[in-house]
């Protein structure tokens, strides 16, 4: 059975339990689920490849000695007994791991297993299908098998789409063609540190990591990787589906994706030693943060607009010469007042080289909010904006979960990057007209018509026009049927 038949399958399953509402809650179970099975298929490799190794896990509540029903046989449990187990033990001891007790690797695990349990639930109130449900996992996923680990990264994929699904969930999902054109256009180094303050379930640092692994050598090389990526999310299910995503990619014990929210820690407080190299985020737009976030920033700055703050944020975890891809809705590029001073600050304290327009529909169903990607590199003011409108394919008018975005469309993008030249599709703008233009960045593509933002008279006219039109063909039709009936 394939993976995608047997995720599939587990949905279904999970269905048929009156404790499980929707996809959010679904996505929720099978997430800690998942996330625990594979961390106990990557902790037989370690105690494989060190035989001091110490599990942080107490004894009786490892995967093998509850979950595998085919060691355990008529011992392993099931209904009540079950959901007892993981509700009244797995989980309160769990997040509730005595830490200091361990050392090394296994407080580092340690750590990771209580960040996701913390705030993890456990939905499933049936314990007989939850039985189905372990059973058809230890059935289907070894991780430990290279076979499953390879085609596992595409279906976890899939897992995530499906959030765009789920409420408010989807804005977790980052489109993977956009991550990952934002992340070659940065190239991250070896050596160089990387950063998604707001990194959902790790869209830009798999590609990070992934990109830089390429190049990677030695053993050593593959370690300073590992160290170098490093995310913190505020919601407990993207990251739990994040950690999980860094393991499926590679980093076994992801203790550097940290469950918190970068926007509580006020700005004056980062420091030099709080600076990377690269930043690729995505941060939640169209909402507002909870009371108070606002005034840890500066005065000139408060908002309680959480992309607005995170493009201060970024400003200032970056170092000298840092380079960064954010993704930012059109309203920051042409919002007034605070926007503006986040703007000029941007273009005073950074070289916002590029803006690549996206079209409608990137991140449908969750908001239909046009968005752009913003490149700039820290420590050097804006001269000039080079923008490039990135088109629908042909044939397309906008994207689905049929018809997603796919990597291949940026080729002309990643063509023109290093031979920028003027065309239907991109334009440069100064920085003198920008800052005439009361720091305005949403500036609408000289060498085309864009449709969507035409002159509203000339629509209006248009509009006026085509109803005369249809008005004229009904009388006409009208009189041509009156001449028939009076002929009958």
């Amino acid at each position: 059975m394939s993976l995608s038949t047997t995720i599939k399958s587990l949905q279904d399953i999970m269905r048929k339990d009156a404790g499980v509402d929707g996809d959010a809650q679904r996505i929720g179970q099978l997430g800690w689920l998942l996330f625990f099975k594979i961390y106990s298929d990557l902790e037989l490799e370690a105690a494989i490849e060190n035989e001091r190794y110490v599990s942080p896990i107490p004894k009786g509540l490892h995967w093998s000695e509850w979950a595998d029903q085919d060691a355990l046989g008529k011992d392993a449990p099931t209904g009540e007994a079950l959901i007892d187990l993981v509700e009244n033990q797995l989980f309160p001891t769990l997040k509730e791991l005595d830490l200091d007790s361990m050392t090394g690797k296994t407080r580092e695990r340690g750590a990771l297993l209580r960040g996701v349990f913390e705030d993890a639930f456990n939905y499933m109130k049936n314990g007989t299908l939850l039985r189905q449900v372990i059973n058809k996992l230890n059935a289907d996923i070894d991780f430990n098998q290279s076979s499953t680990r390879h085609l596992f990264g595409d279906i976890y994929e899939q897992i995530l789409k499906d959030l765009q699904g789920a409420g408010n969930s989807g804005e977790f999902y980052t489109p993977r063609a956009a991550t990952q054109f934002a992340v070659q256009m940065v190239d991250p180094q070896l050596g160089e540190t990387v950063l998604d303050p707001a990194c959902g379930t790790g869209g830009f640092l798999t590609h990070a990591y992934s990109h830089v692994q390429e190049h990677v050598k030695t053993p050593d090389e593959l370690e300073l990787l590992k160290r170098s990526i490093n995310g913190v999310e505020k919601k407990s299910l993207p990251h739990l589906l994040c950690v999980t995503n860094m393991m499926i990619h590679g980093i076994e014990v992801p203790s550097n994706v940290r469950h918190d929210n970068t926007l509580a820690r006020p700005l004056r407080d980062y420091g030099k030693a709080d600076q990377v190299d690269i930043i690729l985020t995505n941060p939640p737009f169209g909402g507002m943060e909870e009371d108070g976030i606002e005034s840890n920033f500066p005065a000139e700055f408060r908002t309680r607009e959480t992309a607005d703050l995170f493009l201060v944020l970024v400003m200032e975890l970056l170092k000298d010469g840092g380079r960064a891809a954010i993704v930012l809705p059109d309203g920051t590029l042409f919002g007034e007042g605070i926007k503006t001073r986040i703007k000029k600050k941007l273009l005073d304290e950074c070289n916002l080289h590029t803006i690549v327009r996206l079209p409608n529909g990137v991140f449908a169903p969750y908001t239909s909010i046009k968005t752009n990607i913003l490149f700039f590199t820290k420590g050097e003011p804006t001269k000039e904006v080079w923008y490039y409108e990135h088109p629908y394919p042909d044939g397309y008018k906008s994207y689905s979960k049929t018809k997603p975005m796919r990597i291949d469309e940026f080729e002309p993008e990643k063509e023109w990057w290093t031979d920028r030249q003027e065309s239907e599709r991109a334009w440069r703008v100064s920085v003198d007209d920008i800052v005439a233009s009361s720091y305005n960045l949403d500036i609408k593509n000289p060498n085309t018509i864009d449709e969507g933002h035409e002159d509203p008279d000339v629509l209006l006219a248009r509009y006026t026009e085509a109803v005369e039109q249809v008005r004229s063909a009904q009388e006409a039709l009208r009189a041509s049927l009156t001449e028939s009936l009076g002929n009958v």
